[in-house]
């Protein structure tokens, strides 16, 4: 089975979006950031999504807004 797409919507200064980076990366997973501030796609993207903060994790089609080690792990569950 192929690992699922994961982005992460972020900014530069956030706390929780460097906790979310790092407990990704520390699983293995290949994860593509967008900082919303400095990536005019990432804003696009963040906004058509509907989010309202970051960090924004999307693994494959599943959005889970802030930093939760439960639901990141179901996510990559499923």
């Amino acid at each position: 089975m192929a690992a699922p797409r994961i982005t992460l919507y972020s900014t530069r200064n956030c706390p929780h979006c460097r906790r979310a980076r790092q407990y990704l990366e520390q699983k293995g997973l290949r994860v593509v950031e967008l900082d919303i501030h400095h990536s005019a796609r990432g804003r696009k993207d963040f906004d058509r999504l509907g989010a309202r903060g970051v960090p924004l994790i999307v693994i494959g089609d599943i959005c889970i807004a802030g930093f939760d080690r439960r639901r990141i792990d179901a996510a990559l569950q499923r």
